[in-house]
């Protein structure tokens, strides 16, 4: 008897064991945190042993509409009913096997509008930093990789750039005239050549290297004060191989495919644009894996993109940031990113978002801006990088194309809705620099970037252009700032550092950017090409160019004339039946040794060889 007891009384500790080993784990709730009356939320919780769990909050006014739970038991979908009307902070409950795990969990008060969300626009000038090669503004944290003399050392490790360094160089770039400041990707990114932030490990994580959320809201604070913006960089096509869903995903179908049965991304987007093509052609733009390692999101699961959706609303209104760049932006489903849209300038309607369409087609970028429904519904998109015309300025600028072909891609503008929220530029952290391309020289760097500066559109410099970088491909484009890092020789931050080429180019494109900021015509006004040929072209800009010029500041017009050819050139542009009619004067606002004259009908200009000139008319 005596042993039966302890035997019943063993099986009783073991099934108590048993029971306890069984109970509910919460470790991560996706997002972090949430927002009074704002949409409803879709928590995505991490964990153990959440299988059959029933999940409440302690506001009984919040329900729990749904509940989603992986086989494994490892991640559960907790979707709300809705927002409360004020802030608090609440308790998650799982319950399970008579066990319960519990959780904080907090509804924020709303940021109000006037602390950011300003959007941009043409009047804005933007400028691309790469945060890792940028500056090292806290050197506590360069260490997370391991010994700092051996990443710096590798093309593709990390250097070392951070927020703090991207913060205490704000009056460089003020100094240089940007008014928009897009960072990329500050997600954690555990992984050894992730420093460019395209790899997330945890969406919700500022990456350790770059610092923490506290030094990413200074930044936009900072930012606002001084009247900048901060644009940032979300990724909702993919995740970095080392995401813990490759391994354990949320659901069987969160991305497409599997890490070791997937198909491989395509760069080809014409299809998307072709109303005959099979989807077998298509496919892979938008379900495979970008470079075969990068998982792709499954938009298509209701959940994926919830998540998704309210991970770029999170980063939005945690930071009061003022615009999206939105990374492989063809790669995802338009269905998606009609929704995402729709939410998005719901809850910020002044919110501007930028998407990646690398391509040197207009017919295929302009298919992904918003109000585009030839090649399926609207994306919602504002606007889409102008790769098109950058393709152009280096065709002409770097290969002497004819001026023929920037015209062309102008002529093209048509195709979109809103040309003018275009975004031109000469380079970004994906392609070699201007600089450090054959043929490039200081001359035709400042040629491309009086047309960069003068054209319709917001400009996009990528850092470190303004002071001729050079660099090849991937990663030689993405050389570290000079003076951003400690062993630097000179700072290019300072002009007593500037080297007299750096010096040239950054004064150049100062220059232009003051010009810009104070003339209306260059920053918001209509293009009107008056010529192109071979080595010239002459386009005005102005507001209401059909009307030609009247008494008065708002029928002004700044005429652009543009010779890259290696003779002077005399150009004469007939005034009749164009935008310039009724002009009888002109002055030269850009350009050295060139005369203009407003006479018989026309407007004469000199302008020396691979050179620009900008002249106000009126």
């Amino acid at each position: 008897m005596i042993v039966c007891r302890w035997m019943v009384g063993l099986g009783v500790l073991i099934g108590t064991v048993g029971l306890w080993a069984q109970a509910p784990v919460m470790t991560k709730v996706d997002p972090p945190n949430w927002w009074a009356r704002m949409p409803k939320a879709m928590l995505l919780v991490q964990g153990e042993h959440l299988d059959g769990a029933t999940f409440r909050l302690s506001d009984r006014k919040l329900k729990v509409e749904r509940t989603t739970v992986s086989a494994n038991g490892h991640w559960a979908q907790v979707w709300l009913s809705g927002s409360p009307e004020k802030a608090e902070t609440v308790e998650l409950s799982a319950v399970a096997r008579g066990e319960t795990a519990k959780v904080e969990y907090r509804f924020e008060e709303r940021k109000a509008a006037s602390s950011g969300f300003a959007g941009f626009s043409s009047k804005d000038v933007v400028y691309l930093i790469m945060t890792d090669r940028f500056a090292d503004g806290d050197t506590t944290n360069d260490m997370q990789a391991g010994d700092m003399a051996d990443e710096k050392a590798k093309a593709r490790g990390w250097h070392g750039g951070d927020l703090r360094g991207v913060l205490q160089h704000l009056d460089y770039l003020q100094e240089l005239g940007v008014t928009a400041v897009w960072i990329t990707p500050v997600y954690q990114n555990h992984e050894a050549q992730s420093y460019h932030g395209y790899g997330a490990t945890d969406m919700y994580a500022v990456d350790e290297h770059f610092g923490k959320l506290e030094d990413l809201k200074v930044l936009a604070t900072a930012l606002h004060g001084r009247g900048m913006k901060l644009v940032l960089d979300t990724v909702p096509n993919h995740v970095g191989a080392k995401h813990p869903w490759v391994e354990d995903s949320p659901t069987e179908d969160w991305f497409h495919g599997t890490k070791a049965n997937h198909t491989v991304a395509q760069g080809e987007f014409r299809p998307l644009t072709d109303p005959h093509a099979a989807w077998r052609d298509q496919k892979n733009v938008t379900e495979g894996w970008f470079a075969n390692t990068l998982p792709d999101m499954n938009q298509e699961n209701p959940a994926v993109a919830q998540y998704l959706t309210q991970n770029a609303v999170w980063w939005v209104e945690e930071t009061s940031a003022d615009g999206l760049r939105i990374d492989t932006f063809p790669y995802v489903g338009r269905e998606f990113w009609q929704g995402f849209h729709a939410e998005l300038h719901g809850l910020y309607p002044r919110l501007t978002t930028v998407g990646e369409v690398f391509n040197p087609d207009a017919t295929i970028t302009s298919a992904f801006a918003g109000g585009v429904v030839r090649n399926g519904v609207d994306t919602g998109l504002d606007t889409p990088f102008d790769f098109p015309s950058h393709f152009a300025l280096r065709e002409v600028f770097l290969k002497d194309a004819p001026m023929t072909k920037l015209a062309e891609v102008l002529r093209l503008d048509a195709l979109y809705p809103h040309p003018e929220r275009l975004a031109p530029f000469l380079g970004n952290h994906d392609m070699a620099r201007f600089m450090g391309e054959k043929g490039a020289t200081p001359a035709r760097l400042k040629e491309a970037f009086v047309v960069l500066t003068t054209m319709r559109g917001m400009p996009e410099i990528y850092s470190g252009d303004e002071i001729a970088m050079q660099g090849g491909e991937d990663p030689d484009n993405r050389r570290d700032f000079p003076g951003g890092f400690a062993g630097s020789s000179a700072s290019a931050f300072v002009a007593a550092g500037r080297t007299p080429e750096q010096a040239e180019i950054f004064d150049w494109v100062k220059g232009l950017l003051k010009l810009r900021a104070a003339r209306v015509e260059l920053q918001s006004g209509e293009e009107q090409v008056l010529e192109a040929k071979a080595g010239v072209m002459v386009f005005v800009r102005g507001v209401g160019l059909q009307a030609g010029c009247v008494a008065g500041n708002d029928r002004q017009r700044v005429m652009v004339v543009v010779n890259n050819g290696d003779a002077a050139e005399s150009v004469t542009a007939p005034v009749a039946n164009t935008s310039l009619e009724g002009c009888g004067r002109a002055e030269v606002l850009w350009g050295k040794d060139s005369r203009v004259r407003v006479y018989g009908g026309e407007v004469r200009v000199e302008v020396g060889a691979r050179q620009a000139v900008v002249v106000a008319v009126y």
